[in-house]
């Protein structure tokens, strides 16, 4: 096997949809030999082109030439009526301008049924989970001779065989949370100090995981600027060193002497600031900031905190059973987990019944937050550009234009398909309904739709549709009331707008909207928050990119006499310069979001300390380079701990109650005027914190 696969070249070449380098350069497979094989499905022809073979197992590609790719039931259909011609395969589908990119194998054991593992990778998602597992199906020149299908079968069941693992890995992580209790030593273990060493634990835990996530990432001791080739088991090898120095558990070695000189004057410091001799014990560590390796308030409060070396050593062989990936959400199975597995371990392990905490999960989350973060951003747009949302104006032109763009394909599924003559009878004719509550087939329906339900929904599409063709459809808010798809109807909005005012009253609603969850828990409202305004500010972007282009491809043809000032494009020439501070734009997005966006409060420290834990690991994901790396932000701003039922939300409140109190002397008096001192220096500290924040942190 290859003793060191390029992982981020396979990842270029599998973003570029370079398939053929992908396979024939760098994961070592031959070329597939043979014509272009033609399966007839429902009516169409499927062309699967050969592509690679290892040892008899076989890779094809298929393009969906009219569009997007269908849906994983389709696939898996196509995927058996290639069967007689490959057996062991993996086919790749595509979508017609080959953007978007859907894996699937089918895992085969004698006596079990067959299992379909699907991988798909759209624009725009990370490629760094599928790449971590194309990794393990490279081959080496020195195994050539001694490939076989089965071996080669062995390779695509390592990288590709997954099963849900989040409840697997909770289940271990209680074991080994009340393990490492048991060795935390310096807080008393009573009932009176029972919450302070869960939270320690958790604390430790967590600050591990973070490591482990960035280890394996590989941007610990790093030898290179341009490569992410930093030591993937950094924390187990640092353990060795120290031991082999000072002693196994002489005066709790890793805990004492390694760990806690890594987070706070490693990871917590710049680089210049730190002592000259920390880099032979802890190489070449990044500066990470965030406030997460901070010396933390139990560690201030305890100061003689110790843990053997035995408590790590534990906990290291548990991670290890695992593979981390920072990752857009696309695991949850195998042993891949990525940071979301930390929100649903906070979320689980915590006492719900107690706390009155209760986790909310994704498809709420996604929908509450879409459909209360767009219309907002619409409202202020057309505050700031009235003249655009008019009935006739080019915002709502695009649902009359194109109507089957923003209906949900649940609904619309089948409506262009004629009815069978036996069902169309009864639309018009009660009597002729005897065969409307039978299952209806694939090619008109839902899973489990009989013809009546058919029936309804075909009539409610219509109906919807002839609404938006018709213009009647000219609210933002009505996009929630017929289920319509907002989300790609905002980004189409931005994306193909022909004003720059436009534009403009979009980005300033978006840079400036305040999203606040006042119980935030591990953040699982905030997350969605961050994936509904990702995208839009993308597309603003992208945008301001090609009117400015535009813009100077004219004003090339002019002389410079006749060329005029245009103060919106030099307002996103000032914008695009600021990202192009950035080594990443998708970094300079999700810091703006994290920084400008996102605001949460929990009564729970360690719940706030999860939630930002979070938001650091999203920003850390972006990372391709070493030199990519800015420390990151300070959130203490954005995510704190707090009671959100008592107190008061603003200054004028604390007056106006203070005011109203009869008995009110000069004590009171004196207590406001503190306290609207006080209000102003937060004021002056929070406006530098987010001018510094805003500004690309150099060394």
């Amino acid at each position: 096997m290859i003793t060191k696969v390029n992982v981020q070249q396979i990842k270029k070449q599998l973003v570029a949809g370079n398939l053929k380098n992908l396979f024939f350069e760098e994961l070592g497979w031959n070329r597939l030999k043979g014509s272009a094989l033609s399966i007839p499905y429902k009516g169409r022809d499927y062309i699967f082109e050969p592509l690679a073979e290892k040892g008899g197992f076989k890779v094809y590609t298929c393009t969906f030439t009219d569009g997007p790719i269908a849906e994983d039931t389709v696939l898996k259909q196509l995927d058996r009526l290639l069967e007689p011609y490959a057996h062991e395969k993996i086919v790749i589908f595509l979508d017609a301008n080959h953007t978007n990119q859907v894996w699937l194998w089918v895992k085969r054991e004698a006596g079990k049924p067959a299992a379909a593992r699907i991988n798909k990778l759209y624009q725009g998602q990370s490629a760094e989970l599928l790449s971590q597992k194309l990794a393990k199906i490279a081959f080496g020149i020195e195994e050539e001779d001694n490939v076989d299908v089965i071996g080669t079968y062995g390779r695509i069941k390592s990288g590709f065989d997954v099963d849900k693992v989040t409840t697997k890995f909770y289940e271990r992580f209680k074991k080994e949370h009340s393990s490492f209790l048991g060795h935390i030593q310096g807080i008393p273990d009573d009932e009176e100090h029972k919450e302070d060493r869960e939270w320690y634990a958790s604390l430790m835990l967590n600050r591990l995981m973070f490591v482990y996530f960035i280890q394996k990432k590989g941007l610990l001791d790093n030898t290179s600027k341009h490569h992410l080739d930093g030591d993937k088991d950094y924390l187990q090898k640092r353990m060795q060193l120290t031991q082999s120095l000072k002693g196994n558990d002489v005066f709790y070695t890793f805990y004492r002497y390694f760990l806690r000189r890594l987070f706070h004057e490693g990871l917590n410091k710049p680089e210049l600031d730190r002592e000259p001799e920390l880099e032979q014990l802890i190489g070449n560590i990044p500066y990470i900031n965030g406030g997460l390796f901070d010396v933390h308030m139990l560690e201030h409060k305890y100061t003689d905190l110790q843990i053997v070396d035995e408590a790590f050593e534990k906990l290291f062989s548990f991670f290890e059973d695992f593979d981390w990936y920072l990752d857009d959400r696309p695991a949850r199975k195998g042993n891949e987990i990525n940071p979301d597995v930390l929100g649903y371990i906070f979320e689980k392990y915590i006492n719900q019944k107690q706390m009155g905490a209760y986790y909310t999960k994704e498809d709420i989350t996604e929908y509450i937050s879409k459909n209360t973060i767009i219309p907002f951003l619409f409202e202020k747009a057309a505050e700031q550009c009235p003249i655009a949302f008019t009935p006739d104006g080019p915002v709502w032109s695009l649902l009359r234009d194109n109507p089957d763009d923003y209906i949900y394909e649940a609904v619309s599924r089948g409506a262009n398909e004629p009815l069978p003559a036996e069902i169309e009878a009864g639309v018009h004719d009660i009597s002729q309904r005897t065969l409307w509550n039978k299952v209806a087939p694939e090619t008109h329906a839902l899973p489990t739709e009989i013809w009546r339900e058919v029936v309804a929904r075909r009539q409610r599409y219509e109906d919807v549709r002839m609404k938006m063709a018709s213009g009647d459809i000219t609210s933002i808010n009505d996009l929630i009331t017929y289920n319509l798809d907002i989300t790609r109807f905002a980004q189409d909005v931005i994306t193909y707008c022909e004003g720059t005012d436009l534009l403009q009253a979009f980005y300033n609603a978006i840079e400036k909207v305040t999203v606040l969850d006042p119980t935030c828990g591990s953040g699982a409202f905030l997350f969605a928050a961050l994936n509904i305004l990702k995208p839009l500010y993308e597309a603003c972007l992208k945008r301001m990119r090609t009117l400015v282009t535009e813009r100077e491809s004219l004003d090339a043809a002019l002389p410079a006499s006749q060329r005029k000032i245009y103060n919106r494009i030099d307002r996103f020439r000032t914008i695009l310069a600021r990202v192009d501070q950035h080594h990443s734009q998708q970094y300079f997005i999700l810091k703006s979001i994290v920084i400008n966006n996102l605001y949460g409060v929990d009564i729970m420290d360690e719940a706030v300390e999860i939630c930002k834990l979070r938001l650091f690991l999203k920003l850390v994901a972006q990372i391709e380079k070493p030199d990519e790396l800015e420390p990151l932000p300070d959130i203490d701003f954005n995510v704190m701990a707090g009671n959100t039922l008592i107190g008061y939300t603003n200054l004028e409140d604390v007056r106006r109650i203070i005011g109203q109190n009869v008995f009110a002397g000069s004590e009171l008096g004196a207590s406001l005027a503190s306290i609207e001192e006080q209000a102003k220096d937060i004021e002056r500290s929070e406006k530098h914190f987010r001018s510094l924040a805003s500004r690309r942190i150099t060394k």
